[in-house]
């Protein structure tokens, strides 16, 4: 064990709290997240050392008390494969956190992900797994007692739209709704009934009202009563989308990205139903899915 951090790893195993070093692994991943939290106070003679830290469940959260030096936060799933090559991390500061700026490191060289002052505003970013590990660096100060860098983490998909903040705002392909159906975290049928801009988030959140819920990862939308079938919640989007409340019967698929739904596609939904169908005759549709 390093003797010059302590870290506390907090598994989601009723109150038990494990202490861990640079090697740090939920049993199994992918029914429990990490919480990591540690202090720099113990660091403090050592203000320029870099230490390395190793996270290997899918998602959990960090938490750096009055950084002092830098870490190397390596974000790996807990079995390699081919296809872990493939994933991307998302991440979302704390909207307290401050006390560092966060790079991409690879092979010695750094790339600018978050600054100190941009990180409270808790927008979500995502890179490739292969792109490197989050090299945090502590903000020279002389007070740092007041100091908190923190952030959740998620291991996902690497796909288009998988960071759901610089998403593109056309409108989607034949082939990418098609695909958006197949492995979106939700797919729903429904309308939109408000949409509210958040200016300083940069995001628009769009309230939505659905008739039939195919698939949610999570619970997103929850059921809204009556005596038919209905669901309600709602999604984001960035606010340079434009996104305005109207009539009309949309499929909506998406992303979910720390227990938040971010709009993918969202086709009129007679246009699904006829894409659809052609692909059906074509035998080109990448999946099945129920249209009745």
């Amino acid at each position: 064990m390093n003797e010059k951090i302590r870290i506390l790893v907090k598994l989601r195993k009723g109150n038990q709290t494990v202490s861990g070093a640079r090697w740090l692994q939920c049993w199994p991943c992918s029914t429990r997240a990490l919480s990591v939290s540690f202090s720099g106070l113990t660091h403090e003679a050592h203000a320029r050392d870099v230490e390395q830290v190793y996270l290997r469940c899918s998602q959990g959260a960090l938490e750096w008390l009055y950084p002092t030096g830098a870490l190397i936060v390596n974000l790996r799933p807990n079995i390699l494969s081919p296809a872990a090559q493939r994933l991307a991390v998302c991440i979302k500061p704390s909207g307290e956190s401050r006390g560092a700026n966060i790079y991409l490191e690879k092979a010695g060289r750094l790339q600018l992900l978050l600054r100190e002052e941009e990180q409270p505003a808790g927008q979500v970013h995502c890179f490739g797994i292969e792109e490197g590990s989050l090299f945090i660096e502590a903000t020279p100060r002389q007070d740092i007692s007041r100091k908190i860098t923190a952030f959740q983490y998620e291991l996902v998909n690497h796909r288009p739209g998988a960071d759901p903040s610089t998403a593109p705002c056309q409108p989607c392909s034949d082939s990418e709704v098609l695909l958006a159906v197949c492995s979106s975290d939700f797919v729903a049928r429904g309308s939109i009934v408000g949409v509210q801009d958040e200016a300083e988030q940069h995001e628009s959140v769009i309230s939505v009202s659905l008739s039939r819920l195919i698939r949610q990862k999570s619970r997103v939308f929850v059921p809204a009563g009556g005596r038919a079938p209905h669901w309600r919640g709602q999604m984001r989007t960035p606010l340079e989308c434009g996104v305005k409340p109207g009539d009309g019967d949309f499929l909506f698929t998406g992303a979910v990205r720390f227990g938040e739904a971010w709009l993918g596609c969202a086709p009129r939904f007679k246009d699904f139903l006829r894409l659809y169908g052609e692909a059906l005759d074509r035998g080109t549709n990448p999946c099945h899915i129920d249209t009745a």
